[in-house]
């Protein structure tokens, strides 16, 4: 814009002097942490609470440029990442941190947006309750950006994506006014569930400032096991049998290929407990009850006797237990260290997960014979990351096209968790229906008619 003076004084009558960042001070809001997507923002904002936020959009509208929410920065589809236009201003909710109250009887928090989920889930802990969302960013991520993008994580299988756990929202709309449903009920019939709007929308339709969240009883009990498996068939058994013998304790169900952990053992210095395989599986059940253990003690000699598996240890403490999540929450830098990988967030029908794998990996071997696939997953919801490795430049848009075409013949989503940003944005529009469009737009036109929400995001700038 030709005079951001005005704009930029108004910003800090708002927010305050220092909360208005320029120059050098926004580099660490003007990238994403993976280093794929880079801005050149107007300004960082950082404001302190709900009418700030309202306010500064508010300001930004009538200025005509654009708005990127922000939260802790830890996106996989550079969602949070502004353009480089100079002409969008990056709202950071790092500043707004409270928890307002924890009810551990009606097992709910309600928490601003820029808490960390580690901290959420150690107050929730000295409660006796758990927060039930985990993945490997949970120390830097922010509850804004986790409801924003509908995160999911490895707790999936047993506990649901964030969306499930959101019982109700504080979000800033486009106009500036503030929709206020900070309602700590299980139970709500009453009208259009309006939250659902802004779960996973990615900042597009507004600015999620406060948020309830259900809570859930703390386990005292878990056990952890890293199982080989002769191949992917055996793994879905393998899988329905722990759905019948563990049921509902049944919290965590991860694939990773053989491809994978040598990578980690290479570049991370890790060994894994078990070697030899293809494919491996880490399997968590977690309970307030006691007899887990015997539980899996129970599937693993199934397992055995069946030929669903080859190798196995059950870990004999908390610290071997973390032992094998660290294999598994390694691999993505293994792999950043190994030369990195066109990426893939995927998901198809568990039971066509075998077909699926093996005929993707026959058609990657035809196109381009030196690429290798990282493969691994939460295999108990049907979600892969299927990223391909050592593949030149020039041939990565035809390796991602290729993938997605066949997550469409297996009717799966090319975005299972990660979301779409502007990373997956075109990708969607390419491959999604009419009626998917066209919903779509008249979303976003409705709530967003300015287009000043996270411009190009989720809903493509031109369709």
């Amino acid at each position: 814009m030709q005079d951001a003076g005005p704009l930029l004084e108004m910003l800090r009558s708002i927010c305050g002097d220092s909360a208005v960042l320029t120059g050098a001070d926004m580099a660490g809001y003007a990238s994403d942490w993976r280093d794929m997507f880079h801005g050149k923002p107007l300004c960082v904002l950082r404001p302190a609470n709900t009418a700030e936020v309202a306010k500064s959009v508010v300001a930004c509208v009538g200025a005509g440029v654009g708005i990127v929410p922000q939260g802790g920065n830890t996106g996989l589809a550079g969602g949070a990442t502004p353009d480089d236009s100079g002409r969008q201003v990056v709202i950071s909710l790092d500043r707004m941190t409270a928890i307002r109250r924890i009810d551990s009887i009606g097992m709910t928090v309600e928490l601003e947006a820029g808490v960390i989920l580690q901290t959420a889930k150690e107050a929730a802990a000295a409660e006796n309750r758990l927060l039930p969302i985990s993945l490997a960013a949970e120390g830097s991520a922010r509850i804004g950006g986790l409801i924003a993008t509908n995160a999911g994580g490895v707790d999936v299988l047993r506990y649901g994506m964030t969306r499930g756990l959101v019982l109700g929202l504080e979000v800033v709309l486009p106009d500036g006014q503030v929709l206020h449903r900070l309602r700590h009920l299980r139970k709500d019939n009453a009208g259009y569930d309006l939250k659902q709007l802004f779960i996973g929308s990615e900042g597009s339709l507004g600015i999620i400032t406060a948020a309830v969240l259900r809570l859930v009883p703390l386990p005292r009990h878990r056990t952890t096991a890293l199982i080989s498996v002769p191949d992917i068939a055996a793994a879905v058994r393998l899988y329905a049998r722990a759905q019948d013998d563990i049921g509902e304790a049944l919290s965590a169900f991860e694939l990773i290929s053989g491809d994978g952990l040598a990578l980690v053992a290479t570049h991370m210095g890790q060994e894994a407990p078990v070697k030899g395989a293809d494919w491996y599986l880490l399997i968590e059940a977690g309970s307030s009850l006691p007899g887990l253990r015997t539980a899996m003690e129970t599937l693993m000699e199934a397992a055995f006797e069946e030929g669903w598996a080859t190798d196995g240890v059950l870990a004999e403490s908390e610290a071997q237990a973390d032992g094998l999540w660290s294999l598994r929450e390694s691999l993505t830098e293994a792999e950043g260290k190994a030369g990195g990988a066109i990426k893939h967030d995927l998901s198809v029908p568990i039971p066509e997960i075998a077909d699926f794998l093996q005929e993707t990996g026959k058609m990657l071997r035809s196109m381009v014979p030196e690429a290798r696939l990282n493969i691994f997953g939460h295999l108990g919801d049907g979600n892969l990351h299927y990223n391909v490795m050592n593949v030149a430049k020039a041939d990565s848009a035809r390796v991602n096209t290729a993938v997605h075409d066949m997550v469409a013949r297996y009717n799966g989503s090319i975005s299972a968790e990660h979301g779409l940003g502007q990373y997956r944005t075109a990708e969607w529009a390419r491959l999604a229906t009419p009626p998917e469009h066209d919903l779509t737009h008249r979303i976003k036109r409705a709530l967003d008619p300015m287009g000043v929400m996270n411009p190009g995001k989720v809903v493509p700038l031109h369709d």
